[in-house]
Order: C-alpha cells, then sequence, then structure tokens
C-alpha cells in the first residue's frame, strides 16, 4: 500500500472519466432545466451547507460562470435575518430542519428560479427540508450527492425522506461512503475527493447551458474574471441585469 500524493491522483484519474461518463445524460438533463429557467428570466440558486457550500461558490459568482447565480449558505441567517453569530457556531445547525424555511424566505427568490443542491451524504435535516420546500414552490431542483453515501444512509429528517428522493435531476459525484479513497494502515481513510467531482459536474453542467443558450440564439450571461481589463465593467453591466436578484460578496 502506498500513500503519497501521486496514489491519490492515481484515484482521482479513474474517478474523473468515470463520473464524467456516467452522469453526461443527468448533466444535459440538468442543464435543460436550468436553461429554460434563464431563457425564462430565472436565476439558479445554489445551496450547500458545511463543505458543500463550496459547490455552492464554484456555481454563484465566479469568474466563467453564470451571472444569473445567487448563492443561499447558512450565515445568511445571521447576515440577512438578524440572527446572533453564535447561531452558526452550532454543530447541529445543518441537521436542523427548522432553519430551512427561514433560509428560503430570506433569499431573493422568483418564481422560475431553478435550485441546485449540493450535499455529498444528503440525509441531513436542513438539506432535506430546504429541498422539500423547493418542491412544494414549484421549483426545478438538481442535487449533486454522493449516491453510495447517500444510500449507505439513514436520513436526519423527520419525513424519513432524502435529497435524491425530492430532486428532478440527481448527478453522482462517485465519490465512496465517506468521502475518502487512501486506506490508513491502521483503520480509516483519508484523501476526499467529492469537492472534486462535484466541481466537475457543475462546470459539465454550465458547459452544457452555455450551449443550449447559445443554441436559441442568446449571448450567454458569463462572468469575466475581475483580474483581467475591462472585467469589472462587463461583469458589472450584466449584474445590473439582476438587481435584487443575485448577492455577491460574503
Amino acid at each position: 500500500m502506498t500513500i503519497d500524493a501521486q496514489s491519490f491522483v492515481g484515484h482521482i484519474e479513474k474517478l474523473i472519466p468515470s463520473v464524467a461518463t456516467s452522469q453526461a445524460e443527468a448533466v444535459g438533463r440538468a442543464a435543460r432545466l436550468i436553461s429554460a429557467s434563464l431563457l425564462d428570466g430565472g436565476v439558479v440558486q445554489a445551496f450547500g451547507s458545511g463543505h458543500s457550500e463550496s459547490i455552492s461558490m464554484e456555481i454563484a459568482g465566479r469568474a466563467g460562470g453564470l451571472v444569473p447565480t445567487n448563492k443561499i449558505a447558512l450565515r445568511d441567517l445571521v447576515l440577512h435575518g438578524g440572527e446572533p453569530a453564535s447561531l452558526l457556531g452550532s454543530p447541529e445547525l445543518e441537521r436542523d430542519p427548522a432553519i430551512a424555511r427561514k433560509l428560503y424566505d430570506l433569499a431573493p427568490v422568483q418564481p422560475q428560479d431553478v435550485f441546485v443542491i449540493t450535499s455529498n451524504s444528503g440525509v441531513n435535516g436542513t438539506i432535506v427540508e430546504f429541498a422539500s420546500i423547493v418542491k412544494e414552490q414549484g421549483h426545478g431542483l438538481i442535487a449533486i450527492t454522493s449516491l453510495q453515501h447517500t444510500n449507505e444512509m439513514t436520513s436526519r429528517h423527520p419525513s424519513g425522506r432524502k435529497l435524491i428522493e425530492l430532486a428532478d435531476v440527481v448527478l453522482d459525484n462517485g465519490a465512496p461512503y465517506g468521502d475518502s479513497v487512501m486506506n490508513l494502515p491502521g483503520g480509516g481513510t483519508f484523501g476526499a475527493v467529492s469537492t472534486i467531482t462535484s466541481a466537475l459536474l457543475a462546470q459539465m453542467t454550465v458547459a452544457e447551458v452555455v450551449k443550449d443558450l447559445l443554441a436559441a440564439g442568446q449571448v450567454p450571461p458569463v462572468y469575466l474574471s475581475a483580474n483581467m481589463a475591462g472585467g469589472d465593467e462587463h461583469n458589472s453591466a450584466l449584474e445590473a441585469r439582476y438587481a435584487g436578484r443575485i448577492r455577491r460578496g460574503a
């Protein structure tokens, strides 16, 4: 058993083409949901708690990504909802179904918006309750998750449901149960992969959305890097189309 950086890279080199191939059809369906929303004037609402928030950042407000995107995060409860900052120190926060409604109500959501919810386990109370509200409100819902992990878990939501049961499209990031792929000599694993493969799925989906918008005769609203000449002006002009509907910053 070899433990080093190249061994980890070897796992990734096998996993990326596997995910890219196995999820190609689902990525296409996810892109069609997003494209239909954007063509109707909608915004992509991205939500993930814990480390899954990093995938929301991959979707919303980054160079090379779509402008009509908004990130919903647990700290919105403090930044926009008036809750004390100490609330965010609770390790149980992402398991509390009661906060999901407030998160949704605090977000600048319109009926034509589509949601992307990322959760590797797909079973925590906040995630499942939030997904339930999204569907009750009639939005399209895309889930990015690990099917292997979620299928090994019991739901932590009172309904017994999981994220995959609520989503219109499920994108499987291919991560194993527990996320890590490298074995330790005395037991246990390390070397998490879900962030890498979930980011791949997010960017694959963006590529398909851009293709769809071009086919529809639209100029895709895509960010330039703010660290390029003219980037700020380009981005500000596009963001102005969605004033009050997309949050940037924290």
